[in-house]
C-alpha cells in the first residue's frame, strides 16, 4: 500500500494514495462525522458530540478526542465543501483539515489529505513544531490512507 508525499506548499503537510473505490463511496464516509473515528489512523479521535448526519459548506460538527493521553472536545466548521471531490474544515486554533477526492476510473480514486498549517502564524506553527504535531500528523495521515486502502483492497 503506497502513500506518496503531495507537495501542497509551505506550512501543508499532504498525503496521498490511490483507493480501489469510487470517490462517491469515499466521500459519504468523510462527509459524515459520525465516521470520522473509522477513518482515523492517528487514534485520537473518540467519538463524535454534536453533528448533523451529513457535513455541507459552513456546517460544524464536535469530537470528542484524546491526544497524549489527554481528552478533550473540540468544534470544527466546513470551510469548503465540493460535493463528492473536496471537505475542508477548520479546526479552533486555525488549522484546517483537507480531503480531495480525483476519480481515477470507476473504481479507483486518488485520496489526497492535507493538514494546512500555512495561516496560523509563526507562534502557533512553532508552538504545533515544538509538540512533535507536525510529524505526529504527517505519521497520522500516512496511516488513515493506509487503512482507507486496506478497506477496499484492490479487485
Amino acid at each position: 500500500m503506497t502513500v506518496t508525499v503531495a507537495d501542497a506548499g509551505p506550512g501543508k503537510i499532504c498525503r496521498s494514495a490511490e483507493v480501489q473505490a469510487p470517490a462517491a463511496e469515499i466521500f459519504e464516509i468523510v462527509a459524515d462525522p459520525r465516521r470520522h473515528a473509522e477513518l482515523d489512523g492517528s487514534g485520537t479521535v473518540l467519538k463524535t458530540v454534536a453533528v448533523p448526519q451529513r457535513l455541507s459548506q459552513d456546517a460544524r460538527f464536535s469530537v470528542k478526542m484524546k491526544q497524549y493521553g489527554v481528552p478533550y472536545q473540540i468544534t470544527s466548521q466546513v470551510t469548503e465543501f465540493t460535493d463528492g471531490r473536496v471537505l475542508e474544515w477548520r479546526h479552533p486554533l486555525g488549522h484546517r483539515w483537507r480531503w480531495e477526492l480525483t476519480p481515477l476510473s470507476e473504481r479507483s480514486t486518488l485520496v489526497t489529505e492535507t493538514f494546512d498549517y500555512s495561516e496560523l502564524g509563526p507562534a502557533k506553527a512553532a508552538g504545533l513544531k515544538l509538540f512533535g504535531s507536525l510529524k505526529h500528523n504527517a505519521a497520522g495521515i500516512a496511516a488513515t490512507l493506509r487503512q482507507l486502502q486496506a478497506r477496499y483492497p484492490d479487485a
